[in-house]
């Protein structure tokens, strides 16, 4: 990340929002000195175009700041889960049940599946020749699925249960696409020096590109935005 740049802009504020655009951080995160004000011109450049530049320079905890912003999405996934087997035991029944009567309303192509807890996670899997249509344009409609069946698990339950849904596959698939967007965006990043805003994610993909590229010698990742619209950044170091 850059330590300090000058931004101009027509006015203060155009020349600030540029500069934290290229630093890709927040206003509170740096100093700013404007170098020259639009309302300081003289009688000879009054007719020349108004510039007002600005000096923008990030504090020094600005980048730790940044960096534990964007490791959210990958650090929610390491807190250790501590959950009630019954609890647990008893979520998988449920969620077998209801999957075993809600598959036939989807189609009337045959479905296979599996309900299993893994390290104190419920692993659902969805295989058949139709179970597209219950992936979606990017996995919107999975993802959708997974949440319902998220709220069924926890429902009258104790424990906070994590419910994981997977259809053909298409996780790792995904999961492949994502990391090598993330590879060629990253290269293009540490050539031209410009950030690359990644389109909207929701928290596992963006946990797969913060993850690919932790260790990237030449950029770093952070997250912007609010849900549903929460997107990458990735930028140079």
């Amino acid at each position: 990340m850059l330590k300090s740049i000058i931004s101009e802009g027509k006015t203060t504020n155009e020349a600030i929002e540029k500069g934290l655009k290229e630093l890709n951080v927040s206003k509170n995160m740096v100093d700013i000195k404007v170098l020259e004000n639009e309302e300081k011109r003289s009688f000879f450049n009054i007719l020349a175009p108004r510039v007002v530049k600005v000096e923008l320079t990030v504090k020094e905890n600005a980048k730790i700041i940044n960096e534990n912003k964007a490791d959210n999405d990958v650090k929610a996934e390491r807190k250790e889960r501590i959950v009630d087997i019954k609890d647990l035991e008893n979520a998988k029944n449920i969620l077998n049940e209801f999957i075993k009567k809600f598959l036939p309303t989807v189609s009337d192509k045959q479905f296979n599946y599996t309900v299993e807890i893994k390290d104190n996670v419920i692993e659902i899997n969805i295989t058949g020749e139709d179970s597209g249509c219950l992936i979606g344009y990017r996995g919107e409609t999975l993802n959708s699925l997974q949440t319902i069946l998220s709220s069924i698990a926890n429902k009258n339950n104790n424990s906070k249960i994590k419910v994981i849904l997977d259809i053909e596959n298409y996780r790792n698939k995904r999961k492949q696409t994502l990391e090598e967007l993330a590879i060629k965006v990253a290269k293009t990043v540490s050539k031209t020096g410009k950030p690359v805003t990644l389109e909207p994610m929701g928290a596992y993909e963006r946990k797969v590109i913060h993850s690919k590229l932790q260790d990237n010698k030449y950029v770093a990742t952070h997250s912007v935005g609010e849900e549903p619209n929460r997107k990458v950044v990735i930028s140079k170091k």
